[in-house]
This record gives structure tokens, C-alpha cells and sequence, in this order.
């Protein structure tokens, strides 16, 4: 019995140690878990900035850090199908004849003058970038190397938020605010920039030989000069929508971007023989010049949508006006001449030239798309543009208007077109057919100086045609094909005979006809979360692009000249004498290693063949290159690193410049990344960069430089109130004006497609 008791009081003590074992392996275990539970799971996607569609390929701004601190120009080195080159001109799809869109409108004066326009529009207020590069026919045929549709943030979410942003910089400041609000069924947005120049001085200079056909009227000629440029850019926008109800939805929108310059600077000339070497002339310019610039336009939209999905009505307008003004004056001084050339400096008189232009256009648009039969989809609109376009030039010599050398014309172009498309999406299979019908009536009248009025009529089809196959979730495979024309602008046409530098005199030429490019492509895209790529091969050719003639000839041989010297001199021109071919190779490549790290290339490599059919002729290889790496760090730190170079690109009588460049910036976030602050810095190591062109022909070559201040330090500082739950809902379908080939400014647009 005790023996028993001893054995009971054993088993129930191991009893009371597993028990209390037992409780503490709980309590144990429901630390674990609580602990597992306080830490919970974090769930990382990274979000794709690359996607392909049949006709455009699509980057996501808003995704990228650098977008808290870039230009949007600097963000555009990154978008697949882009080049963007040391001197800031922009190439889509190896052309740097494009139009720009913004929210899918048509922007004149981003067209005509990209590159100061995006670089000053923080990339803060971009969305994403569409370059299509195959526009259907509901698009104007203008424009070989596509559209560039820049969408503004604004999707359908509600309440409200601002954004304020400033940045400062060894070459400028700027700023600006973006807001959104809501109340009810109206929903409004505005957006404000403002951005200041100050370059610091630029050093230039060029060189003419004469290599054959030399005379006593023939000269070598060398220049120098130094020059510096302020000015500033404004950019305002405004718009807004009505939801009438589900079906019917009222869209309204107003755009102003202007600015003004002003440059001074002075130059050397000495002139010398090229049988002899003596010294011919020599004399000092100092030149002022200012000019303005504007661009506004409004429109409306009507949008009716219906039970069956995907069918859409749209009705639009939209007035628009393009003022530009300059003035500029030239003086000459310690002026020395050999014997006999005493009579060419003669002319060399003080002057004043003073020009405006401004275009006016009102155009309404209807169209409508329907599905049918399940995989079927027609689109059909009709559009008509008036379009009225002003110039006056006038010289003053001594304050006396010179009506000889002066020009005022008005050149109408009334544009009427018509579409009809055809699309088909069967499981992995899409195409689409569209053709285009357009009729161009131009006027030209001139109230002053010479010229003489004409009138002329184009009537143009354009076919465009695509397939498309998706390879898996991710791959696609696309066939393009399209036709694009060009209308010369107002800057081709103008016939004004500039002879403020003397050795150097050029001329629009109002008889140009409207270009035309086939374009035949072939894509390859795979977009993953981890790894992007896209690949495409292009061939394009063009039998009459507009290009600028050099030519080496005597003064007295060009009309309309007043008081000639009978000396050699350079005569620059427009005419449609280009014949080209290119092959195009595109490649972006992106990578993201890990959830915090990315590496990027964006490259292009293109063969071009050009003639005139004539003495011209031009081949070779150009490349360019764009890469970099973003690493985000703890604590809401982000670094960057981009590199870009380019070689020289080939042109119908020369060679444009090579060029290199490399930066980098940091980043901090706080309150929730309310509040950013970006250090960035290009090009620190050296100060200046120095481009050179040379124009060859039988009779001379010549030479431009210039060295610029590349090297750039700049203080970003952005911060948003609010929440942005809703945005202004904007219509499927509106106005696209994208129909003339500008000049002058147009990202090297005086090249035409031949870049």
C-alpha cells in the first residue's frame, strides 16, 4: 500500500511537470504567433513602366522615381523610340519630324518648339508618355516619325489635392502647382509653370573654304563670337468636365504657353584669299535681339456613349492661335577692305528687323466608333480645318522702312478629311485596316515685297495597316505599315530674303509641295514584372522630303538681292529634293534586379541612305545610346544614375555632332512622401561642351562650333496637400491637328526626315 502511494505520488508530480511543460510550450507558441502576426506578411509588386499595344508603346512617368526631379524632356531620354540628343533636339522613331499631343489634343506649340516647352514642364505632372508609332486613320497624316501623347495625371477618382514644386539651378529657377477638384457632376483641374533661363555666355565660330571653281570673287572666310541668352516660359492650363448622366459626358479645355528671350552677343569676321591667303576684309557685328512667343487654344467635346459596349459618339471644336513676334537690330564696326572689295562692305549697314507671325484656326471634328459581330470594330469621323496663317517681315536701314526687303503674306490652308477604319481581335490575332482621305486647298497672297500669288490643291489617300499576335500574357509579335505627308509650314513657305549676315543669305521657297514617307515595321516585345524588352525594325523611304539647300554662288545670281557685289557667298534654301532610305534598329531593355533596383538601356542604331538625284549624296551608320540604374534605399532614400551618348547623325550635306553626357541625383522622402526634396548634378566633372557641323558640296566646306555650358547642379523641392480621389474625366475621342511640318525650332525640323 505504501509502496502504491510512493508510485501515485511519483506519477502525479511527472503529470504535474508535463502539465506545466506543456503550458509554458503554449505560452511559447503563442508568443511565435502573436509575434508573426504583429509582423504580418508584405506582399511587393513592382509596377511595369513599359507596355506594348498594337499601335504605341506606353511609359509610365508617374512609376519612375526620377520623375520627382526631371524635366520632362530628360524623362523623354528613357521612353522607348525616342532619342533626345546633347543639344536637347528630339527624335521619335529615328524622325525628328513628330507631333506632340497632350491628352490626346493636338498641341501646336509643343510641336513647333519642343524642347523648351518640355523642359519646362516638371515631369511631376505627367501620367505617362504613348508614342505611336503606327497612327490609324483617325489620325492626320502628317508626321513620319509619329505622335508623342503626353497624358496629364487625371483619371476617374474623387476629392481633391495641389502639388506645389520649385527648383532652382546654376542655370535658371522655376515652378509650380497642379490642383484638382471636385463638386458634383463638374470636375476641375488646373495646372501652372513658370521657368526662367539664364545661360550662362556661349562661345561659337565657323569656318568656309573654297575648294574648287576659285575666282578673284572668291573668299575664305573665319568667325568668332560670344553671345548670352535669359529668358522665360509660362504654361498654364485649365479643364473640366460634365457628366450630364451615364451615357453623356461634356468636356471642356483651355491651354496658354508663351515666353520671350533675349540674346545679345558680337562677332568677328576676317575674310582672306584662298590663292593667296592676303587678307580681303574684316569687320566686328553686335547684335540685340527679342522676341515673344504664345500659343492658346481651347476646345469642347461632346461624348455619348451607349448600352453596347465600346460604341462611341463624339462631336468636338476647337479654336486655336499661334502669335510670334521679334526684333532685332545689327550693327557693324571697325570696318577694313583690301582693295577692290571696298564696295561689299558698303553694304554693311546698320539695321533693324522687325517680323510677326500668327496663325488662326478653328476646326470641328465628328466621329464614331461601333463594334459588330462580336470581334468586329468599325471607326469613321469627318474633320475640317481653317486654318489662316499672317507674316510681316520688315527691315529698317537708318530707321527707313527698306520695302524691297520687307514681305507681308497671308496664307490660307483649308484642310477637309475623312476616315475609315476597320479593326479585328480574335483570341490571339488583331488588325487593322484604315484608310485616309485628305484635300488641301492653299492660298498665298502677298500684300508686300515679291511674290506672286498662286493657289494650289493636293488630294491625298493614306493607307495604314497593322497585325498583331500575342505570343503568351506577355509577348507580342506586330506588322505595321503606314504613309505619312507632310505640309510645309509658314517657316518653309515665307519667302523673306534674310541678308543680315551677308556671307550667309536665305530664303523660304512658297512652291514646296507636301512630302510623303512609307514606313514598314516589325516588333518584338516582351514585358514582364522582372524583365522588359521591345525590339524594332523599321525600313522607311521617301522620294521628295523638304530639305535645306547650301550652295555656294555669286550674290548677283540670287533674285530679289539688294545691291549685289558680284562675291561669293553661301544661299540657303528649301526644296523638295530629298530621296532617302533608312534602316532602324530600336532596342529598351529593362531590368529590375530586385524590388528596390533597375537598370535601363534605351538604344538606336540607323542606317541612312540620301541623294537629291543629282551632285548630292550622303550615307552612314548613326547611333545613339541611353542607360541607367535607380536603387532604392531605406528610410525612403532613392539614387539614380543615367548616361547617354550619341555618334554623328547624317544629313544630306554633312554631319551633325557627337555628343555625351551623364548625371545623377538623390532623393528624400518625408511625411508620407508628401514632401520631396532632390539633389541632382550633370555633367560635374567639366564645364563645357563643345558641337560641331560641317556642310560639304564640290565648291566649299564649312564649319559650326560651339561650346556651351553643360555642367548643371539643381535643387528640386516638391509638396502635396489633399487627396486626389478624383480627376477630370476627359473625352475618348477630340480634336488632333497634327497636319504641318514646322520649322525653325522644331527639334532640328529643318532637316526634315533626313536626320
Amino acid at each position: 500500500m505504501k509502496k502504491l502511494s510512493l508510485v501515485s505520488l511519483f506519477a502525479l508530480c511527472s503529470l504535474g511537470s508535463a502539465m506545466a511543460q506543456t503550458k509554458a510550450d503554449s505560452l511559447r507558441a503563442d508568443s511565435i504567433f502573436k509575434s508573426l502576426e504583429l509582423q504580418g506578411v508584405e506582399i511587393v509588386k513592382q509596377k511595369a513602366l513599359v507596355k506594348s499595344d498594337i499601335d504605341k508603346i506606353t511609359y509610365n512617368i508617374e512609376d519612375d522615381p526620377d520623375s520627382k526631379s526631371n524635366s520632362t524632356l530628360e524623362m523623354l531620354r528613357k521612353v522607348p523610340m525616342v532619342t533626345v540628343d546633347g543639344e536637347d533636339k528630339i527624335q521619335v522613331n529615328g524622325s525628328s519630324s513628330f507631333k506632340i499631343y497632350v491628352n490626346s489634343k493636338p498641341n501646336q506649340m509643343m510641336s513647333n518648339n519642343p524642347s523648351e516647352v518640355l523642359k519646362s514642364m516638371p515631369a511631376s505632372s505627367i501620367k505617362r508618355i504613348e508614342v505611336i508609332t503606327n497612327p490609324g486613320p483617325k489620325y492626320d497624316a502628317e508626321g513620319v516619325g509619329g505622335i508623342l501623347n503626353i497624358i496629364t495625371h487625371g483619371k476617374s477618382i474623387e476629392g481633391y489635392t495641389a502639388t506645389f514644386n520649385a527648383n532652382a539651378s546654376n542655370q535658371g529657377l522655376g515652378g509650380g502647382a497642379y490642383t484638382t477638384i471636385k463638386s458634383g457632376k463638374l470636375t476641375m483641374s488646373a495646372n501652372l509653370n513658370y521657368s526662367y533661363f539664364d545661360q550662362p555666355t556661349v562661345y561659337s565660330g565657323s569656318t568656309r573654304k573654297t575648294l574648287s571653281n576659285i575666282s578673284s570673287s572668291s573668299s575664305d572666310i573665319e568667325s568668332f563670337g560670344v553671345s548670352d541668352y535669359h529668358g522665360d516660359s509660362k504654361y498654364g492650363s485649365i479643364e473640366a468636365s460634365y457628366e450630364i448622366d451615364t451615357l453623356r459626358l461634356l468636356t471642356a479645355s483651355f491651354d496658354l504657353y508663351g515666353g520671350s528671350n533675349s540674346n545679345s552677343g558680337n562677332s568677328s569676321v576676317r575674310a582672306t584669299s584662298p590663292l593667296t591667303d592676303n587678307h580681303l576684309y574684316s569687320y566686328n557685328t553686335l547684335r540685340h535681339s527679342k522676341s515673344s512667343y504664345a500659343y492658346i487654344d481651347g476646345g469642347i467635346d461632346y461624348q455619348r456613349t451607349f448600352s453596347v459596349e465600346d460604341r462611341l459618339f463624339t462631336l468636338s471644336y476647337k479654336i486655336g492661335s499661334e502669335p510670334d513676334a521679334s526684333d532685332s537690330y545689327t550693327d557693324y564696326a571697325d570696318m577694313r577692305a583690301a582693295d577692290g572689295w571696298e564696295k561689299f562692305l558698303d553694304r554693311l549697314k546698320s539695321q533693324r528687323n522687325d517680323g510677326s507671325e500668327n496663325t488662326i484656326e478653328h476646326t470641328f471634328q465628328v466621329d464614331y466608333t461601333t463594334p459588330f459581330a462580336k470581334h468586329h470594330t468599325i471607326e469613321t469621323g469627318l474633320k475640317y480645318i481653317l486654318r489662316n496663317n499672317t507674316s510681316e517681315d520688315d527691315r529698317y536701314e537708318l530707321e527707313v522702312l527698306d520695302s524691297e526687303h520687307s514681305s507681308h503674306y497671308k496664307h490660307r490652308n483649308d484642310i477637309l478629311a475623312a476616315y475609315l477604319g476597320y479593326g479585328l481581335k480574335i483570341k490571339k490575332f488583331s488588325g487593322r485596316l484604315g484608310l485616309r482621305y485628305e484635300h488641301t486647298l492653299q492660298d498665298v497672297e502677298y500684300k508686300l515685297g515679291p511674290g506672286t500669288d498662286f493657289k494650289q490643291h493636293f488630294n491625298d489617300f493614306v493607307p495604314s495597316a497593322s497585325l498583331g499576335y500575342k505570343l503568351g500574357q506577355t509577348t507580342n509579335l506586330r506588322l505595321g505599315y503606314n504613309m505619312r505627308i507632310y505640309r510645309p509650314g509658314i517657316w518653309y513657305l515665307n519667302p523673306y530674303l534674310d541678308d543680315s549676315t551677308p556671307t550667309n543669305i536665305s530664303q523660304g521657297n512658297p512652291n514646296l509641295d507636301s512630302e510623303k514617307s512609307h514606313n514598314i515595321s516589325f516588333t518584338f516585345s516582351k514585358f514582364t514584372p522582372k524583365f522588359n524588352i521591345n525590339l524594332t525594325t523599321q525600313y522607311a523611304f521617301t522620294n521628295n522630303s523638304i530639305e535645306n539647300v547650301v550652295k555656294m554662288m555669286r550674290d548677283t545670281d540670287i533674285p530679289g538681292l539688294k545691291h549685289p557685289t558680284g562675291i561669293d557667298v553661301l544661299y540657303t534654301s528649301y526644296a523638295n529634293i530629298g530621296r532617302s532610305q533608312s534602316f532602324n534598329l530600336n532596342a529598351y531593355v529593362n531590368w529590375n534586379a530586385s524590388k528596390n533596383t533597375r537598370v535601363y538601356v534605351n538604344s538606336r542604331l540607323r542606317y541612312t541612305d540620301m541623294n537629291d538625284g543629282g551632285t548630292l549624296s550622303n550615307s552612314g551608320w548613326a547611333a545613339f545610346g541611353y542607360g541607367g540604374a535607380q536603387q532604392t534605399l531605406p528610410k525612403d532614400w532613392n539614387i539614380s544614375f543615367n548616361f547617354y551618348a550619341y555618334t554623328p547623325s547624317i544629313m544630306l550635306q554633312g554631319r551633325g555632332s557627337s555628343y555625351s553626357n551623364y548625371s545623377i541625383s538623390i532623393q528624400k522622402s518625408w511625411m508620407k512622401k508628401r514632401l520631396n526634396l532632390t539633389l541632382s548634378a550633370s555633367n560635374f566633372l567639366k564645364k563645357y561642351k563643345t558641337f560641331d557641323y560641317r556642310t560639304t558640296d564640290t565648291y566649299f566646306e564649312a564649319a559650326n562650333w560651339s561650346r556651351n555650358v553643360s555642367q548643371r547642379f539643381t535643387l528640386t523641392v516638391s509638396y502635396r496637400i489633399g487627396e486626389l480621389k478624383a480627376s477630370v474625366r476627359k473625352a475618348e475621342r477630340s480634336i488632333s491637328n497634327d497636319d504641318v511640318k514646322s520649322g525653325g525650332s522644331n527639334s532640328g525640323g529643318d532637316q526634315g526626315s533626313s536626320n
